[in-house]
């Protein structure tokens, strides 16, 4: 194997995760391409624009990446990067079928004395038991000898533009001593903050999936807390605060967990568990937990409907927000749209603002049609209730008193991200929140 002293990038994957990789390794000077499968994705990335929002135009003007969605253009690298997502199915187990697609057209497209690091969020063995044998059968070439595996898992957090990948302690790894510093070293020319040397693959990959995990953990036992708090009739949020005075309390906030990085990453753990015969209780009770957040939101909304006495079926409710976090332009796995389906069960109208999203850009899974879906909020009126659920920085301009104008005289305000914690009920609304 010979080391590129200044190798030739190719990013797979375009989305939050490769993007602004690329962006990064673009202005390092670096000869950098870019591959996505899809034609329209492309187009835009040409034109400096990023749908996604995770890049800005002028970020995208600065730097010389050049994208294609023709795989020939892999062949003109030797430092292969995979950022393709890792999802799992309605039954969550995980589908690998993006890594596998991926690691098929790497394989045809490999050259020797090339580096392939994968950035996939997996469980421990994927990158080497299952990404490598698909490499070698496609390439013909073999790992080792004409070529080498490393992973770097991503740290991205979209919507985040303070934390940017540049800024956050990198973890690399290669199949041996060498193959780690050489990744470890390209690594270092673009992010700021640091690298860390793994010991090994295995060892990259299960550090990855536990970040999420640690932190679906947290959030369910502050889901499990407010619901019992709920039936106390304490305030969560007022509990939190005073918790909060002490320097080493974990200041984790309950709410809907979606996304497909914290409410799917933990699934690859329980599944690896599971294949060498291990029950992982913890984890797979923070999942049900979480799952079951939107569920018992709206079952509290209707409580709530029935306690104020307004009619539940044909009761129109608003939602406000309907991404999976703040600030960013993605409803995949948002448990928004689950919400959204419990309280239809119910026979309520349903309605959504949502300003980061077009109609045309939500998923099906909404259930919602253009009649239900807000363009301008300031012409909303006679809603029977509110429910603010994501908690975009768009929505800091607006009051309780305003939200209150959208309504009937007689409505509702189920706060599931407890933003309007000193609400006062007798005034305003018929008031909750999470």
């Amino acid at each position: 194997m010979i080391f590129s002293k200044s190798p030739t990038i190719c990013v797979i994957g375009l989305g939050y995760v490769g993007l602004p990789l690329a962006v990064m390794f673009g202005k390092s000077g670096l000869k950098t391409y870019g591959f996505a499968r899809t034609k329209s994705r492309i187009d835009e990335l040409k034109k400096n624009k990023d749908s996604t929002n995770e890049v800005t135009r002028k970020q995208l003007q600065s730097t010389k990446v050049e994208y294609s969605n023709d795989p020939e253009i892999i062949k003109k690298s030797n430092f292969i990067i995979v950022a393709v997502p890792t999802p799992v199915d309605s039954a969550h187990v995980p589908d690998l079928s993006p890594v596998m697609s991926a690691s098929e057209l790497v394989g045809k497209n490999l050259q020797k004395n090339s580096v392939v690091v994968f950035e996939s969020t997996v469980y421990p063995g994927v990158t080497e038991d299952v990404c490598v044998p698909i490499i070698e059968k496609h390439s013909g070439l073999k790992v080792g000898k004409d070529w080498v595996i490393g992973y770097s898992p991503e740290r991205t957090n979209p919507g985040d533009k303070e934390h940017t990948p540049d800024l956050i302690v990198k973890v690399t790894s290669g199949m041996d001593e060498k193959s780690g510093k050489y990744i470890d070293n390209v690594y270092k020319k673009v992010i700021k903050a640091g690298t860390f040397l793994a010991k090994d693959i295995k060892t990259a990959e299960a550090s990855k999936v536990i970040e999420n995990t640690q932190r679906d953990i947290n959030i369910a036992i502050m889901n499990e807390l407010a619901i019992i708090f709920d039936k106390l009739h304490i305030n969560t949020s007022a509990v939190l605060e005073a918790a909060g005075t002490k320097w080493n309390f974990l200041r984790f906030k309950p709410g809907l967990v979606g996304g497909h990085c914290i409410g799917v990453d933990p699934y690859y753990l329980v599944y690896k568990a599971e294949m060498e015969g291990i029950n992982p209780q913890l984890i797979s009770a923070a999942r049900r937990i979480n799952d079951g957040m939107a569920p018992y939101c709206a079952t509290q909304i209707v409580k709530l409907l029935t306690k104020t006495k307004i009619k539940i079926s044909g009761s129109k409710i608003l939602i406000m927000g309907g991404t999976f976090k703040e600030d960013v332009k993605d409803s995949r796995n948002s448990k928004v749209a689950e919400l959204i389906g419990e309280l239809q069960e119910y026979g309520i109208e349903v309605f959504l603002y949502e300003p980061h999203l077009a109609f045309e850009e939500l998923g099906n899974e909404f259930h919602i049609d253009k009649k239900h879906y807000i363009k301008d909020l300031e012409k909303v009126k006679l809603m029977d209730g509110i429910c603010y659920a994501v908690d975009h920085s768009e929505f800091k301009k607006y009051s309780l008193s305003f939200m209150k104008k959208l309504c009937k005289k007689k409505s509702i305000f189920f706060d599931i991200k407890s933003k309007f914690v000193d609400a006062n009920e007798s005034i305003l609304f018929s008031y909750k929140n999470l």
